[in-house]
């Protein structure tokens, strides 16, 4: 599974990449705070695999990583060979890139 640290996340945010993030969380977690990344909970991903880009790169992030590990793993189960692991998720963005996001 490729992945992607918060800090080259970061830079393709800065640098206006055309890539696609989307979050894994629940609504109530992507309330507290998020990346503006696309809301898909992972229950509902393989529902919605018609939202998700195959023509870029795709970032799916979550809490920690783990529950966007289990989305890539049934998405590449689906054909998508263009995804990217949030290492760490919003938990590694709030200690290492944005320390007044809210986390819980």
């Amino acid at each position: 599974m490729k992945e992607i640290s918060v800090q080259e996340l970061k830079e393709k945010i800065d640098k206006g990449e055309d890539f696609q993030l989307i979050d894994v969380r629940e609504d109530f977690e992507y309330e507290t705070s998020n990346l503006g990344g696309l809301l898909i909970p992972l229950g509902g991903i393989l529902i919605e695999t018609d939202k998700i880009a195959k023509d870029k790169d795709v970032v799916i992030m979550c809490r920690s990583g783990k529950r966007s590990a289990a989305a890539i793993m049934q998405l590449e189960q689906q054909g998508f060979t263009n995804l990217y692991n949030l290492y760490g998720g919003i938990l590694a963005w709030a200690e290492d890139i944005d320390p007044t996001l809210d986390v819980y």
